[in-house]
C-alpha cells in the first residue's frame, strides 16, 4: 500500500480519498466536477470511473485525468490490494470480490451515469458492474479488455496452447511464478513487459518505482497474483454467468453506448479476440485498434485514446 501523500515526484498530484464500506481502505481520486464551473463545454457535467488492470494501479491514468477532468468528473479507483489501496490477507481476491468492492465504491459516493473506462482486469470488472447496476452506467469504454474473459482454455490444451491464449499463462504456468509475482517489488517492469509492455524509454527510475511501490513485501502481492488465476478458476466464469442471467440485466447492457479500443500490437489479450468478444454485445459499435500500442497502451498511446473517449462521448450526448 503506497503512503496517501505519496506524489511520485508530481507525477501523480492528486489528494487521495478513502472508502471502507468494504472492510478496507479502498483508495480513490476524484478530479473535476459534474459542473465545472465558468465551462463552455457542451459536455461538461460528464462522470468517468477509470479502472486500472494488471500489475498495474491508477497511476496508469495519469495522463488522463488533466483532459477528461475538464468535461466533469473522474474517478480513478485503485482495486484491493493496488496501489494506495490496502491488502487484506484474509480476501479472496476474486472477480466477485473485487467487483462487489466496486459496486458498495460507486453508491457509496454517488455515482451516475458513468462513462465506465476499463482496461486488462479493469474491463471485466467495470462490465460486471454494469450488469449488476445499470442505472449507473451511461456508456462503457473497453481497453485491451472484455466485459467478461473468453473463457479458460479447453482442459485438454497443451502447454503451447495455453501460452499462446494470454501471455498471462506463459508466465502462470512458469516453475517459478510465485518467485515472480511476489517479488513485484524487483519484478513489476520485466513483468509488464512480459505480457506486452514496449516504451522501455519512458521507464524511468520515478515510473519504475510508481509502478514496484505498492508491492514492498510478498504478502503485499496477494491481489496481483491472484488475478491471473482468476482466468483459470471456473467460479469466475459462473459469477460472469450469474450475472448475465439477472433479469434485464444483459439488454440493459446491450444498449449502452459502446466502444472499444485496443492496443494493435498487444500480443497478451489479442486485439481479435477483443473484437469477436465486444461485438457479441455490441456488434455496430465502434472497435479500434490503435497503432504502436501494446496491452499498456494507456503508457503507449494516451493522448490517442483520451481523443477517442473524447470523440465517442461528443458522438453518444
Amino acid at each position: 500500500m503506497i503512503a496517501a501523500d505519496e506524489t511520485f515526484e508530481g507525477t501523480w498530484p492528486f489528494a487521495p480519498h478513502y472508502f471502507e464500506g468494504r472492510g478496507f481502505k479502498q483508495h480513490y481520486i476524484e478530479e473535476g466536477s459534474t459542473h465545472p464551473e465558468g465551462s463552455i463545454s457542451q459536455t461538461a457535467g460528464e462522470t468517468f470511473v477509470l479502472l486500472h488492470g494488471e500489475p498495474t494501479w491508477g497511476y496508469i491514468w495519469r495522463n488522463f485525468v488533466p483532459r477528461l477532468s475538464q468535461l466533469g468528473r473522474v474517478v480513478v479507483v485503485d482495486h484491493m490490494g493496488f496501489g494506495k489501496s490496502e491488502t487484506p490477507q484474509e480476501r479472496s481476491y476474486s472477480a466477485q470480490d473485487h467487483v462487489e468492492n466496486l459496486e458498495a465504491l460507486l453508491l457509496g459516493i454517488d455515482i451516475e451515469n458513468a462513462t465506465i473506462v476499463g482496461q486488462d482486469w479493469g474491463g471485466v470488472i467495470g462490465g460486471q458492474l454494469a450488469l449488476r447496476q445499470p442505472e449507473l452506467v451511461k456508456r462503457m469504454v473497453i481497453i485491451n479488455s472484455f466485459v467478461r474473459p473468453p473463457g479458460p482454455p479447453p482442459e485438454d490444451a497443451t502447454r503451447e496452447e495455453m501460452q499462446k491464449w494470454t501471455k498471462w499463462f506463459e508466465l502462470v504456468l512458469d516453475d517459478h511464478f510465485d518467485e515472480v509475482i511476489l517479488n513485484l517489488r524487483f519484478t513489476a517492469l520485466s513483468v509488464m513487459k512480459r505480457i506486452g509492455f514496449t516504451r522501455a524509454e519512458i521507464a524511468n527510475d520515478t515510473w519504475v518505482r510508481a509502478y514496484s511501490a505498492p508491492f514492498p513485501t510478498a504478502a503485499e502481492c496477494k491481489g496481483a497474483r491472484q488475478f491471473p488465476l482468476n482466468l483459470l478458476e471456473q467460479a469466475t466464469y459462473e459469477y460472469c454467468d450469474a450475472n448475465e442471467a439477472r433479469p434485464g440485466a444483459l439488454a440493459a447492457l446491450k444498449s449502452k453506448p459502446a466502444a472499444a479500443f485496443t492496443g494493435a500490437d498487444d500480443v497478451n489479450v489479442i486485439p481479435a479476440i477483443v473484437e469477436s468478444m465486444f461485438k457479441i454485445y455490441w456488434p455496430n459499435a465502434p472497435f479500434v485498434p490503435v497503432p504502436g500500442a501494446g496491452h499498456f497502451a494507456q503508457e503507449d498511446a494516451p493522448d490517442t485514446l483520451v481523443a477517442l473517449i473524447e470523440q465517442f462521448v461528443q458522438a453518444t450526448r
